[in-house]
């Protein structure tokens, strides 16, 4: 029987346990519990403490918002961490470090769809971290800093700086990576001046463009308030459970769509706390501050899935069943303008309004924020490997296509995971267990080589390596949306 492990962190030592042949270690707090005088403030650095900390659970979960939370969890200390590694007694492992998606407003790196074991098998440290998500983390509150969950994550970034040599990792060899919501923050991080230096390399699948300016954000701040009988301040707001306050954050998704004339393309998006360009934290959108040279290039692999908002349509009832005023709608918010809901209608022209639908809310939330983030990388110095899953979930006779989040079980090789088998059935195909070895074999090679394995998107040849049944790599496949979306990087959400 394998003894417990133990490591020697800087804040004291931690015992985890042995997991799959793996060592594992859970809930290792990288800041104090963002509760009581710390609520809403910039994490604070973890206290110490003698003896050995057992790091046997994960920690527990912010409160959460949303359709699809994590479920609740006592405890406060919402800034932990897990490391598992394949070699604690070794030096100069790669490491990853995943931060979840989740819309912003919900999600948990203790979620088993983010099982690190059969990547950390192939040698490589994978660190999974919680953050501060919905008004905890991104709602603009006055006495507050801005986007406190990228100040928890470049937290996190500094811990791992610190100690992760302890668990057999390389602080030199650093990937961050995330998806959706996750991906959204390794954008930002990519441009932050105070995360440079913390990581060498990025992974970003689906990259979200859900981004506020300043006076939206106020105006969104203002409505939680009022809705919970308070001032939009971080002294009144520090008075209310942070349970309540997750569920107003809830409610107000809800009635987006009631704030459409005011709220504008945000309030079509169904989350209303998200990042802010607040000139501090995050001083530009990432794509904008990438291709103009004002922040720096990195080694970057960054790719979409096909079908991104099937995924949403599905869920919501409303796949097949949109209508061209829903269609007028989506275009007239979503597009490129002056000319973009034009040019969708022109160059689809046998399309159904589910189709526009689809196409125009998939380019505008994450496959062109996806591209435009490999063009900007690429302009700024650095080499951007993009990719296009177009692999179809065979789950409910197909209905899902190449949906938003089918990618992550296929990364991670979490296949039995409930949300692996929600989309690739139990047991999953063959073809499915192969492209799952594909990308994960690209995930390590990246991870410890710079290059995932096939060439770098380029303007010219704009190569891209399109993930199926029978993988290939190509010229870039979504030019009809390329073509729409030129020289139309993602924009902030502003007020309408």
């Amino acid at each position: 029987m394998l003894v417990q492990p133990v490591a020697h962190t800087a804040e004291g030592a931690v015992r985890g346990l042995v997991d799959r042949g793996l060592r594992v270690f859970r809930g290792l707090p990288y800041a104090r519990p963002p509760v009581g005088p710390l609520r809403f403030a910039a994490p604070a650095p973890p206290e110490r403490w003698d003896g050995v900390r057992e790091a046997f659970e994960f920690g527990p979960v912010v409160p959460q918002s949303g359709p699809m939370p994590a479920g609740p969890t006592p405890g406060t200390d919402w800034l932990t961490l897990n490391v598992c590694t394949p070699h604690p007694d070794r030096a100069g492992l790669p490491v990853l470090v995943w931060i979840h998606g989740g819309g912003f407003i919900s999600g948990t790196s203790g979620d088993p769809l983010y099982d690190p074991v059969e990547l950390a098998r192939a040698g490589i440290v994978v660190v999974t971290v919680n953050y501060r998500v919905g008004a905890e983390g991104f709602a603009l509150i006055e006495g507050a800093p801005a986007n406190r969950a990228f100040l928890d994550q470049v937290a996190a970034l500094e811990w791992v700086r610190r100690n992760i040599a302890a668990f057999g990792g390389d602080p030199e060899q650093v990937t961050i990576a995330g998806q959706s919501a996750g991906a959204s923050s390794v954008a930002a991080l990519l441009t932050m001046p105070r995360a440079r230096g913390l990581f060498r390399r990025a992974i970003a699948h689906s990259v979200g463009a859900n981004l506020a300016t300043p006076a939206l954000a106020a105006e969104i701040t203002a409505a939680l308030a009022e809705r919970l009988g308070t001032a939009p301040t971080a002294a009144a707001l520090a008075g209310v459970d942070p349970g309540r306050l997750a569920k107003a954050v809830t409610d107000l998704d809800n009635e987006l769509p009631g704030h459409l004339a005011r709220w504008g393309r945000l309030a079509h998006t169904g989350v209303a706390t998200v990042p802010v360009v607040d000139g501090e934290v995050l001083t530009e959108e990432p794509w904008a501050a990438l291709a103009a040279g004002r922040a720096d290039g990195a080694e970057l692999l960054v790719g979409h899935a096909r079908d991104e908002f099937r995924l949403f349509a599905v869920l919501a009832g409303r796949h097949g069943a949109f209508t061209e005023e829903d269609a007028r709608t989506a275009l007239d918010l979503l597009a490129p303008h002056p000319d973009g809901p034009d040019a969708y209608r022109a160059a689809l022209p046998g399309a159904t309004p589910g189709d526009l639908v689809e196409a125009v809310f998939s380019d505008a939330l994450f496959r062109m924020p996806s591209l435009h983030l490999a063009e900007g990388n690429t302009a700024a110095g650095g080499t951007s490997y993009l990719f296009e899953l177009a692999y179809p979930a065979p789950a409910m006779g197909g209905v899902f296509g190449a949906c938003h989040g089918l990618d992550v079980p296929l990364a991670f090789g979490s296949l039995g995971s409930p949300m692996g088998r929600h989309f690739l059935g139990d047991p999953p195909a063959p073809e499915a267990v192969e492209l799952s070895r594909e990308l994960r074999r690209a995930w390590v090679r990246f991870v410890t080589t710079g290059e995932p394995g096939w060439p770098a998107h380029e303007p010219e040849r704009q190569l891209t390596r399109v993930l199926g049944a029978r993988s290939e790599t190509v010229r870039y496949p979504e030019q009809t949306s390329r073509t729409v979306w030129a020289g139309h990087g993602p924009t902030a959400f502003d007020l309408g």
